[in-house]
C-alpha cells in the first residue's frame, strides 16, 4: 500500500477571517447605492400594468413640463439604435416597444434632480393601450391557439453559447435534448415503472441589495456602476448595443449585496445608461423589492418523467418532458434548460435515457439564473422515484443508491467531463450524518438526495499580481464580491504560492479599465477558475524572483532587497501574469469544468393535523477537492441549505393571468432563523481531485439543489410523498387527507 503525503500548506486550508469583515461591520464597505456621481440625476421607471398589450401612444408633455425633470426617456428616443438585447437570445428592447410582454415592464423612465420629483413625473406619464390575450403559464403558452409572445426569427446574442439557434417554434425558444441507449426496450423487461407530473414554483432570488445602476455617458465613453456579478460580460453587451468600443465602456463593481444569480449577466444596465445618453448628465435607478422580482425570478417548470428498475433494485431507464417558463424574454433560459436536461438522468448507470427539456415563453415577469439552475429543478423529482422504487421494491434508498451510482472515471454525458467524485462515499457521509440507520419516532421521516451540476461556465480567466517594492502583494482579477469570500481565498492562495503573510495581500474590486478579464461570477466558478489564474499570475511573480536570486534562496522577508537589487533603487515592481482558457472550444457541449457533487440528506417531522413539516437535521457534502478556506466552505453550504429549505417549505411567486400576486416581503416569505434546523452539518471532502488550485473545486450551489430534494423523500419515508413543491401546510393537509380517503394513511 502506498501512502501518499499531503503537502502541508501555511495559508491554504485554514479559516483565515474574512478580508471584507471590518469594513463591512464598521459600515464602511461601499455598495453601488452609496455611490454619488457629481450633477447625478436620479431615475425612476414606468411599467406596464398588463402582461400583454400594444402600446398605443405614449404622452410625456405633462412628464417633462414639471419643475426638475431634465428627460423622459421612450422607444421613440430609440431610433438610432438596434435597441434590442439578450446574451442568449437578443429579444429584449431598451423600454418596450409598440407592445409590452409583461406586467412589469419598463414603458418608460424618467430623470429628474431628485426622487421624488421622478416619481411625480413617472406618473404624469399617458399611456393608452389596447390590451391582448394572455399565455400566463405554460399550459396556456403551448396550446395550439396560445398568442404568440414574440414572432419572426430569433437572434443569438453575444453569449449564447449552447451551438446553433434553432428556430422558435410557436412559444418555445430553445429545445435540448439527449438520449442514450433504446429506451422502449429497456422499459419492456422492467419490473417496476414509477411515473408522475410534478411542478416546480418560480421562486424570487432575494438578496438584500436590489438591482442599482449608476451610469454616465460623455460622448462615446460609458462608465457604469453596477450590481453586477458578470461585468465583462455587461461591458461587452452595452458596446455591442450603444456600438462602441469595448474599452470605451467601464464597468465598476463595488461590493455587492448578494446575489444569488438575480445580478448575473445584463439586467438594468441598457435602460440606464440609455436615459444618462438622454439627459447628458449621470443617472441613478435603483429598484424596488418588487421591481427587482420583476426584473428577473427563478424558472416555474412543469415535468414528466417516468423511471424503471428491475425487482432486485437495479436501475434500468428514465425519461423525462420538462418544460421551464423563461417569461416574457429569454434571459438565461436555454443555458438554465440545457442545464436542467443534463441534471435529468441523474448521476446513475442507466442502461437507456431520453430527455427532451423545453424553454417557453410566457406573459410573465422574465426568468434568469438562480443558485444551482437545471439541478435545482429536476433533482428532487428524480431523487423521489428513486425512492418510489426502492419502496416498492422492499430496499433501503441508501443502498440502491450505493448500487447503482456513477463511479469516479464513468461517462455521464456523450462527450462531455467524467465524473470526478465520490459519490458513494458522500451519500454515505450525510446519511450518517443525520442518524440513518437510528429508530424513527412516529411521523418523523428521513431521505436522501445525490445529484450533479455542470459546474464552472466558460473556462476564461485571467488575473494579475504585483509585487510592490515593499513586499506588499496586489491581486487584480475581475471576479465579484458577492458575499462568498473570494477576495479572501485568493489572497490566501497568492500568499501561499509566494510564502508571504495573508494580510501582506490586498484583492481589489473589479473596474474592467483595469482589472483583467474574467468571463463571470457564478456557477461555482470563481475558486476554481479566476483562483487558478491568481495561483498561476503569483508563481509567475515567484519565477522572476528566483531568476533575480541567481541561485540563491529566497526568502519572502528580503522581497524588497531583490527588488532594490533588480532596479537599482527603492522603486520598481514585478508583475506576473496568469490565465486559464479552454483546452477545446469551451462550448457547453464540451463542459463542464467539473461536475459539482448535490448531496445532502434530511430528517423531518410532519404534523399530520396541520400538514406542517418542521426540518429537525440536515446534511450535506461540499466535495470541494480542497478547502481553500474550510470555514468559507461552511458558511457556502449553511447558506444554501437555508434557501434549499425555503425553496422546498414555502417560496413561491404567485401569478394569476401574468399579474404577479405577492410582490412584498411581507406576502413572499424567505427564511429566517426561526426555519433553522435543529442540527445543520457540512460536511467537507477533500480528495483533492478538482482542477482548480491546490486540486480545488468549487461549492456553493450543491446544498441548494440536494436540500429540497432530501426534504422531500424525507416526507415520503414518513408516508406524504409530494409531487408539487413548496410543501406548504395546505398542500401537505390536503394530501394526508387524500391517503386517509385511499387507506394509505397512517402509513
Amino acid at each position: 500500500m502506498t501512502v501518499v503525503e499531503r503537502p502541508k500548506l501555511a495559508h491554504v486550508g485554514r479559516s483565515v477571517p474574512r478580508r471584507d469583515a471590518e469594513e463591512k461591520l464598521r459600515g464602511a464597505a461601499e455598495f453601488v447605492g452609496d455611490i454619488v456621481v457629481p450633477r447625478m440625476l436620479h431615475g425612476k421607471v414606468l411599467r406596464s400594468p398588463f402582461a400583454h398589450a400594444k402600446v398605443l401612444s405614449v404622452d410625456t408633455s405633462e412628464a417633462e413640463s414639471l419643475p426638475g425633470v431634465v428627460c423622459v426617456l421612450t422607444g421613440a428616443d430609440l431610433s438610432d439604435l438596434d435597441p434590442y438585447w439578450g446574451h442568449a437570445i437578443k429579444d429584449r428592447p431598451i423600454v418596450a416597444l409598440e407592445r409590452v410582454r409583461f406586467a412589469g415592464e419598463p414603458v418608460a423612465a424618467v430623470a429628474a434632480e431628485d426622487e421624488a420629483t421622478a416619481a411625480a413625473a413617472v406618473n404624469a406619464i399617458r399611456v393608452e393601450y389596447e390590451e391582448l390575450p394572455v399565455a400566463g403559464t405554460i399550459d396556456e403558452a403551448l396550446a395550439a391557439d396560445a398568442p404568440l409572445v414574440h414572432e419572426g426569427e430569433l437572434r443569438p446574442g453575444l453569449f449564447h453559447g449552447l451551438g446553433e439557434l434553432p428556430p422558435r417554434d410557436g412559444n418555445v425558444c430553445y429545445r435540448y435534448r439527449i438520449d442514450r441507449g433504446e429506451l422502449q426496450a429497456v422499459f419492456a423487461r422492467a419490473d417496476l415503472v414509477v411515473e408522475g407530473e410534478y411542478t416546480f414554483p418560480a421562486v424570487y432570488q432575494y438578496a438584500m441589495e436590489t438591482h442599482t445602476v449608476v451610469a454616465q455617458v460623455e460622448r462615446d465613453e460609458i462608465t457604469v456602476w453596477s450590481t453586477c456579478q458578470h461585468p465583462f460580460l455587461v461591458r461587452a453587451e452595452l458596446a455591442d448595443l450603444f456600438a462602441v468600443p469595448l474599452a470605451s465602456v467601464r464597468i465598476v463593481v463595488p461590493y455587492l449585496g448578494g446575489g444569488f444569480g438575480s445580478k448575473s449577466y445584463t439586467k438594468m444596465e441598457p435602460l440606464t445608461v440609455a436615459l444618462a445618453r438622454k439627459a447628458g448628465r449621470p443617472v441613478r435607478i435603483q429598484n424596488r423589492v418588487d421591481e427587482s422580482m420583476v426584473t428577473t425570478r427563478r424558472h416555474g417548470m412543469r415535468c414528466r418523467m417516468r423511471t424503471a428498475s428491475t425487482g432486485d433494485g437495479r436501475l434500468l431507464g428514465r425519461e423525462v418532458d420538462c418544460w421551464f417558463d423563461t417569461g416574457g424574454y429569454a434571459d438565461n433560459g436555454p443555458r438554465v434548460t440545457a442545464t436542467g436536461g443534463d441534471a435529468a438522468p441523474g448521476p446513475y448507470r442507466w442502461h437507456a435515457y431520453r430527455v427532451d427539456a423545453r424553454c417557453v415563453y410566457t406573459n410573465t415577469a422574465p426568468s434568469g439564473s438562480y443558485r444551482a439552475f437545471g439541478a435545482a429543478h429536476l433533482q428532487w423529482i428524480g431523487e423521489s422515484q428513486i425512492d418510489e422504487l426502492a419502496r416498492r421494491a422492499g430496499l433501503d434508498p441508501l443502498i440502491v443508491r450505493r448500487e447503482n451510482l456513477c463511479r469516479p472515471g464513468d461517462e455521464l454525458r456523450s462527450g462531455a467531463k467524467a465524473l470526478d467524485a465520490d459519490l458513494v462515499g458522500d451519500v454515505e457521509k450525510v446519511a450518517d450524518a443525520v442518524g440513518w440507520g437510528e429508530p424513527k419516532p412516529p411521523n418523523v421521516g428521513r431521505g436522501v438526495s445525490v445529484g450533479l451540476l455542470a459546474a464552472g461556465a466558460h473556462p476564461v480567466s485571467t488575473a494579475i499580481v504585483r509585487l510592490e517594492a515593499d513586499g506588499q502583494v496586489v491581486v487584480l482579477v475581475g471576479t465579484t464580491e458577492v458575499g462568498q469570500g473570494p477576495r479572501t481565498a485568493f489572497a490566501q492562495i497568492a500568499a501561499e504560492e509566494l510564502g508571504v503573510a495573508v494580510e501582506r495581500v490586498v484583492v481589489r474590486g473589479t473596474d474592467t479599465r483595469f482589472t483583467p478579464y474574467d468571463r463571470s461570477t457564478g456557477a461555482s466558478r470563481s475558486t476554481t477558475i479566476a483562483g487558478l489564474a491568481v495561483q498561476r499570475a503569483a508563481r509567475h511573480v515567484r519565477e522572476q524572483l528566483e531568476e533575480i536570486a541567481a541561485g540563491e534562496k529566497v526568502d519572502p522577508a528580503a522581497y524588497p532587497d531583490l527588488l532594490r537589487r533588480h532596479f537599482g533603487l527603492a522603486g520598481g515592481e514585478l508583475i506576473g501574469r496568469g490565465e486559464v482558457a479552454p483546452t477545446g472550444s469551451g462550448s457547453y457541449a464540451e463542459g463542464p469544468v467539473f461536475w459539482e457533487v448535490c448531496v445532502g440528506a434530511a430528517e423531518v417531522e410532519v404534523e399530520p393535523e396541520t400538514g406542517v413539516v418542521r426540518v429537525r437535521r440536515t446534511a450535506t457534502a461540499a466535495d470541494v477537492g480542497r478547502a481553500i478556506n474550510p470555514q468559507l466552505v461552511r458558511c457556502q453550504d449553511e447558506g444554501a441549505t437555508m434557501q434549499g429549505l425555503g425553496n422546498a417549505l414555502f417560496e413561491e411567486l404567485i401569478f394569476e393571468d401574468g399579474q404577479l400576486q405577492n410582490d412584498t416581503l411581507l406576502d413572499y416569505r424567505v427564511p429566517s432563523f426561526e426555519d433553522l434546523p435543529d442540527e445543520m452539518t457540512c460536511v467537507i471532502v477533500e480528495n483533492e481531485d478538482g482542477p482548480g488550485p491546490f486540486g480545488a473545486k468549487g461549492c456553493g450551489e450543491g446544498a441548494l439543489a440536494a436540500v429540497p430534494a432530501a426534504v422531500v423523500n424525507a416526507l415520503a419515508d414518513a408516508g406524504v410523498p409530494m409531487q408539487e413543491l413548496p410543501l406548504t401546510p395546505e398542500r401537505v393537509w390536503r394530501r394526508i387527507r387524500t391517503l386517509k380517503e385511499e387507506g394509505r394513511w397512517p402509513p
